[in-house]
């Protein structure tokens, strides 16, 4: 149960990083409201998924969900550049968190 909060923390953390860009700097009313509830629901998930993970691992693993995500949001929906070096970097951090996966168990 641990695994599928942490997965869920870690979706709803590109919901929130995504909910803020497009909020402008919460001059946007809804997407300012959409971030910053999904980043409370967010590390809610986090905090109960901590209780049976370790620190270093759930920490690693939410935030290289939302980094992989918002980037390939960024790539696929604004526009963002995808140069082979930057899908490179990408990819190190996917080998990160799956490797720390495959560690935990």
């Amino acid at each position: 149960m641990a695994w599928i909060l942490l997965i869920v923390a870690g979706l709803l953390e590109i919901v929130w990083a995504i909910a803020l860009k497009q909020s402008d700097g919460f001059t946007r009313l809804w997407p300012s409201v959409l971030g910053l509830v999904t980043a409370a629901i967010s590390f809610v998930m986090l905090t109960l998924a901590l209780k049976d993970l370790p620190a270093g691992t759930a920490y690693a693993i939410w935030v290289g969900i939302g980094a992989l995500g918002v980037a390939a949001v960024g790539i696929l929906a604004l526009g963002e550049s995808a140069s082979p070096l930057r899908l490179a970097c990408l990819l190190l951090i996917l080998l990160g968190v799956v490797g720390l996966r495959l560690v935990e168990g």
